[in-house]
């Protein structure tokens, strides 16, 4: 099989900033199109399709590909595969968007395919990126063209098929799972972008941090496309020869933040002595400031989000009622408002100020959200996940669940419904201040149970 050539070289960096500063010069294509794998070897990822003896390494390799749909979260290696296809096809091979093209497009497209094919004997491989920005009534266009062979379907989709997909369609392909890289996959990636003297930025001859890619490489999420960006962005900071670091990483993705207005200064320092008195619970001084602020005339709607806010971050569930009793106190104010509306302000003010206090809500957000940030986005594991459609039970989905209610206590012995990664994680401690410590003790009970054989 005659392997097509691959496109000429992409000019470095510079040349390309000096080209852009001609009018009308073409920009030079983003690093994540410019490492774009010409081969199957040069993929990184999806070993679970990809690996020797798998059909669909099998059929790319051997130019015989069936009607497809791949599937996967953004930057898996969609577009990558269907690219690798069109360098190692004899067949005609065509790209289509859902998004940017419409139906008068595609017919002109299909019937072409239909003259190449009658005049020319050429098969035709039709690519179609977000297979599902097309209803499903638009989709049976593609129907008739794939049943008599004119066209070979290759679709891409971050949709589920069994929702997003025509089941007539659906039915004539073959659907292969792509996940999401892994941080490994990505810094790999990442290098060799670095290294590529032709395609890549290694002109620049940087020197990398190993914990700066790693970080770019968790931030991405599994996204190649996203990593790639971030390199690109982090490297067009520095000079020729230098460093990527942990520091150069995080001022090219730091993002914006809203600044108060500074005339309001003494607006937020007596807000936050408010805040701080009813965390230290001293109801006569919380009392104190927010009179002080209603009689300066602040918004007492913002007084109420704030009291809301306090609700659940500083009180949590040492007493569940503290949230009950502020979003009372913001509808009561919106039927009363001014001068009534005082005293349901008042009287959730001197609530909060009094109730016990807790911490463990934020906490339990703020370890989660670091598990999230150290290991990205993993995915559900199969027996947690809801199998609706023949597609998804063939795919495993629902295999393994146990009904909690039938097991003694509603507890499943042994069970965990978190990803295999992080079973036995903690998020949630409960203080022993008010409610939350029955809560604690429940969790404990439950907490046993679970983790007997």
């Amino acid at each position: 099989m005659a392997k097509k050539p691959a496109s000429s070289s992409s000019p470095t960096l510079m040349e390309a900033a000096a080209r852009r500063t001609h009018l009308g010069a073409q920009a030079t294509p983003p690093l994540a199109d410019r490492m774009r794998p010409q081969s199957l070897e040069e993929v990184v990822g999806q070993q679970q399709l990809l690996r020797e003896g798998k059909l669909l390494r099998d059929v790319i390799r051997k130019d015989r590909v069936p009607s497809l749909i791949l599937w996967g979260p953004p930057g898996s290696g969609k577009t990558t595969l269907a690219h690798v296809v069109s360098q190692l096809t004899r067949a005609e091979f065509v790209r289509f968007s859902a998004v940017l093209g419409g139906l008068p497009e595609l017919r002109e497209l299909l019937a072409a395919a239909r003259e190449r094919r009658a005049y020319q004997g050429k098969p035709t491989i039709l690519f179609v990126d977000e297979i599902h920005r097309f209803n499903k009534g638009q989709q049976d266009a593609f129907l008739p063209h794939v049943e008599d062979g004119t066209i070979t379907l290759i679709g891409a989709t971050t949709e589920n098929p069994s929702f997003a997909v025509n089941a007539a369609v659906l039915s004539r392909c073959r659907v292969f799972r792509l996940e999401a890289l892994h941080p490994q996959d990505v810094e790999q990636l990442l290098m060799r972008a670095l290294a590529d003297r032709e395609r890549g930025i290694g002109s620049q001859e940087l020197e990398a941090d190993p914990a700066a890619l790693a970080a770019i490489a968790r931030a991405a999420g599994g996204d190649a496309r996203r990593a790639l960006g971030m390199l690109e962005t982090a490297a067009s900071t520095l000079p020729q020869g230098g460093k990527l670091d942990l520091a150069v990483v995080e001022a090219a993705a730091e993002s914006r933040t809203l600044l108060y207005d500074k005339s309001g200064e003494e607006h937020y320092n007596v807000s936050s002595a408010l805040i701080k008195s009813m965390r230290g619970s001293d109801p006569d001084a919380a009392l104190y400031w927010l009179l002080r602020m209603l009689d300066a005339g602040d918004d007492p709607l913002f007084l109420l989000r704030r009291l809301m806010i306090f609700a659940s971050e500083d009180v949590g569930n040492a007493d569940p009622r503290a949230l009950q009793v502020a979003v009372s106190a913001d509808e009561a104010f919106r039927r009363m408002g001014m001068p009534e509306g005082i005293y349901p302000l008042a009287h959730a003010c001197l609530y909060l100020a009094s109730c016990p206090k807790s911490a463990a809500v934020k906490a339990a957000i703020g370890a989660a959200r670091a598990a999230i940030a150290e290991h990205g986005a993993l995915p559900v594991p199969k027996k947690l996940r809801n199998a609706v459609t023949k597609l998804m039970r063939a795919e495993g989905y629902g295999d393994g669940y146990r009904y909690p209610p039938d097991f003694e206590g509603s507890v499943v012995p042994g069970e965990s419904y978190l990803p295999d990664e992080l079973a036995g994680a903690r998020f949630y401690e409960p203080t022993n201040q008010g409610l939350e410590q029955a809560i604690g003790e429940r969790l404990a009970r439950l907490r046993g149970a679970a983790n007997k054989p």
